[in-house]
């Protein structure tokens, strides 16, 4: 479990034969990691693997098909966040690390002491998207601004940009996409609700409150 929370950069040093090797900065973790902790790469939550200095990752062909990190190169820097501690400050939103998709940087527009990031995913994820709701860009917590039709603006800080790898970023770009899994779950159990609604044979009236339909749930069994 993550935040979203960008904790350092890291300088990728190969990408081969599903294999990543990522140098960390001196600054983070400087006690060492454990073999098998999870470390979020880019939004991605890979696991650390045996290796002396830089960070191992095995990549399956699961992840390299559904993520970004293929478009990896030798020396691109990638954001970097270990799992969160019960005790720290949960300053970003829930984030499993388990990307959904990928967005493509559609502009990049300077305003004032911002930068205007413009995305487009997928029209049927439009769904997902609220004004002023949460979204995980390369595993950073970020606002959803003016969603429409697939496409949403994020507005960047400059510590944002500079912490980050989105200060490298450039129109065309490909970045990994997590969506809130809150919106996920309501989702999938409104679903379910409807589906057990049509095979009831007898159908109670339509919910007109959260309470009621908790209630109607319970009364289906």
């Amino acid at each position: 479990m993550f935040t979203g929370i960008i904790q350092s950069l890291g300088k990728v040093d190969s990408l081969s034969d599903g294999v990543l090797f990522v140098t960390p900065s001196a600054d983070f973790a400087p006690e060492g990691f454990e073999v098998g902790e999870s470390i979020a790469v880019n939004g991605c939550c890979l696991t650390v693997t045996p290796n002396d200095g830089s960070l191992r990752f095995d990549l399956s062909p699961e992840t390299m098909e559904r993520t970004s990190l293929g478009d990896l190169e030798i020396g691109s820097k990638v954001n970097l966040e270990r799992a969160m501690q019960i005790e720290s400050r949960f300053g970003g939103h829930i984030v499993q690390g388990h990307v959904d998709s990928t967005a493509t940087i559609l502009a990049i527009t300077p305003s004032d002491n911002s930068i205007i990031f413009r995305f487009q995913i997928q029209r049927e994820d439009d769904r997902y998207l609220i004004d002023k709701g949460s979204v995980c860009l390369d595993g950073i917590s970020l606002t959803i601004v003016d969603p429409v039709d697939g496409q949403f603006d994020v507005w960047v800080i400059p510590h944002t940009l500079e912490n980050t790898n989105l200060g490298d970023r450039k129109v065309g770009d490909r970045v990994n996409l997590e969506f809130d899994v809150l919106a996920k779950h309501v989702e999938k159990l409104l679903l379910s609700f409807a589906g057990r609604l049509n095979e009831s044979t007898q159908t109670p009236p339509l919910p007109t409150s959260l309470k009621s339909l908790i209630q109607t749930e319970r009364e289906l069994g």
